[in-house]
């Protein structure tokens, strides 16, 4: 099998002192190595029986491999966005839980079960959002602002976490902030400028937000959609809220994964461009046979973008690394103890909240008192 091989990746931080800046800095990706049809099958193979021996589940999100996404459905695992992530590895029964996504993810797991062992393919997996909202300047972003609830975005490290108020993820992060907004809270948000934004727009809250973005959502262009849109008529729009104002505005339908996953399905058209991770049309593609998927134009393979719409840590899960984390422990999750508890307080507040919800709660019970300035 071909040796993996390493790609630089910028990604943008916040610059202290302007505020409102970025910096660019620079992180790293692994590129696995690709399988040859009989390693793929061997490793399949392989993979099921470490499963059962390890008393282990998988838990994959939308964005990773085809494979990973398959495997963990077809051994009693799940594929999801991040929310449902989080339920279904606090909820299993399973003794290990191997997390395919990003780093953030599997901190997730473990600060929600620190008694399970966590594992993950591979734990240099970042997310541009993660990297560039370090926790001591996102704390002094805090101290700043000591009158506002401070909201954060999942994709964050378990530190990050620990300084918020509220968790939220793009499936539930507008009930969460229009429930604050409605009784009266200003809110910190962060890391996602887009997101925030959008939030923003949505609910009329008081915010200001940290000045992060996902390097794939980021590159969507306007321009080139809306060009698109003119070569495909009868296509549909679909959008993460994690992209710019612009592209979102030319959007049939906003919404998390999950929310992307079902307007496909319910929406009448045959034909959908959609703005998110290139990893999630096998999921799309799965679930809806008879229909067309295009990808949202970015700058381009060989032009000038980062990501070129996949994620280029979520690409760093692969076969042969699940199988060697399975196999050897490698890539097992630690989180501090005392660090965990504070985290998850926010996240546990998150999943009682979207559990509420869902029971028919009033949404200002949900968060009344939480918070609070």
């Amino acid at each position: 099998m071909a040796s993996s091989f390493v790609i630089d990746v910028d990604y943008e931080q916040p610059v202290a002192e302007a505020g409102s800046a970025c910096d660019t800095r620079h992180a790293w990706a692994r590129v696995p190595p690709e399988p040859s049809p009989d390693e793929r099958i061997a490793l399949k193979e392989r993979i099921r029986r470490l499963l059962r021996e390890r008393n282990a589940v998988m838990v994959s999100h939308f964005y990773v491999d085809p494979d990973l996404q398959d495997l963990a459905e077809e051994t009693g695992g799940i594929v999801s966005d991040s929310l449902e992530m989080a339920r279904f590895g606090r909820d299993h029964t399973a003794q290990t839980l191997v997390v395919s996504g990003v780093r953030f993810m599997g901190e997730t797991a473990k600060i929600l079960s620190p008694e399970k062992r966590v594992l993950m393919p591979d734990l240099d997996a970042n997310c541009s959002l993660d990297l560039g909202c370090p926790v001591d300047e996102f704390s002094a972003f805090c101290d700043q602002h000591p009158d506002r609830t401070v909201v954060v975005y999942a994709n964050t490290s378990a530190a990050v976490k620990a300084r918020a108020d509220w968790l939220v993820t793009s499936s539930c992060a507008l009930d969460v902030v229009s429930a604050l907004h409605a009784q009266g809270r200003k809110i910190l948000w962060g890391p996602d400028r887009h997101l925030g934004d959008y939030i923003q727009r949505q609910t009329g809250a008081d915010m200001v937000s940290w000045n992060g973005a996902c390097i794939v959502h980021d590159e969507f262009k306007a321009l080139e959609l809306d060009l698109l849109k003119k070569a495909h008529p009868a296509a549909k729009v679909l959008v993460h809220p994690e992209s710019p104002a612009d592209v979102i505005a030319l959007a049939d339908a906003v919404g998390s994964t999950s929310a992307i996953l079902s307007a496909a399905q319910r929406m009448d058209a045959n034909e959908f461009i959609v703005a998110t991770d290139s990893g999630m049309l096998h999921k799309l593609r799965t679930l809806n046979p008879g229909k067309t998927f295009i990808e949202a134009p970015t700058a381009g393979n060989g032009g000038t973008c980062k990501s070129c719409a996949h994620c280029p840590w979520m690409a760093m899960n692969g076969l042969v690394e699940l199988a060697n984390a399975l196999e050897t422990g490698a890539g097992e999750i630690q989180v501090d103890p005392a660090l965990g508890l504070r985290a998850r307080v926010p996240i546990d507040r998150m999943l009682a909240f979207t559990a509420g919800l869902k029971n028919g709660q009033a949404p200002g019970s949900l968060v009344a008192g939480i918070g609070a300035a």
